[in-house]
């Protein structure tokens, strides 16, 4: 009966750090301000960076037409 016993132990306490060793490995991932953070190669990640655009999304099309409306004196002026 003295055999068993230190065999369950040495069982459980494998399957305990096998246990340990997925859920480390694996990782616990959030997700914070449209990042995933952490998963395991959250670190070797590109960071990407988008310069801020204009306010007004339409700049180019109100140049054309006050471009056009000032050459053609229609007088409207958006």
């Amino acid at each position: 009966m003295s055999r068993t016993q230190p065999t369950r132990r040495f069982v459980r306490l494998l399957a305990g750090v096998g246990m340990l060793a997925a859920f480390g490995l694996t990782g616990c991932q959030t997700d914070i301000g449209g990042q995933v953070l952490p998963s395991p190669s959250y670190m070797l990640d590109d960071v990407q960076y988008f310069a801020p655009g204009p306010e007004f999304k339409l700049s180019k099309e109100a140049a054309a037409l006050k471009a056009f409306s000032t050459e053609n004196d229609i007088g409207v002026v958006p």
